[in-house]
């Protein structure tokens, strides 16, 4: 079992930045490829950004790309998420999923490929 916790959300306005962090624990993720996903209130999970296990490939929304960037660090079991140019449209609650399709280097970006996943942390930005 692998048990994730996110961290880094908050208050932001528009414009700002904040960098969130996916712990994780009882299994190494180093071969996992992992997600980020988000959740707006009345709205679907939806796909964020995602990387493979060894880091090599990321992948994004488009409502993303160019102001978000992933990345892992599996020495620490750890994988972020830096967001920057923040927008009120990205506030969401944040959740981290970890792939049980290990070694896969391909883009995941259905939540169904995702096994394990984190309680989320909030992130509101303020116009």
């Amino acid at each position: 079992q692998v048990q994730l916790v996110e961290s880094g959300g908050g208050l932001v306005q528009a414009g700002g930045s904040l960098r969130l962090s996916c712990a994780a624990s009882g299994r190494t993720i180093s071969t996992y490829p992992m997600g980020w996903f988000r959740q707006a209130p009345g709205k679907e999970r939806e796909f964020v950004a995602g990387i493979t296990w060894s880091g090599e490939s990321t992948s994004y929304a488009d409502s993303v790309k160019g102001r978000f960037t992933i990345s892992r660090d599996n020495a620490k079991n750890t994988v972020y998420l830096q967001m920057d140019s923040l927008k009120p449209e990205d506030t969401a609650v944040y959740f981290c999923g970890a792939s049980i399709r290990r070694y896969y280097s391909g883009s995941l970006y259905n939540r169904r490929d995702y096994s394990y996943w984190g309680q989320g942390t909030q992130v509101t930005v303020s116009s």
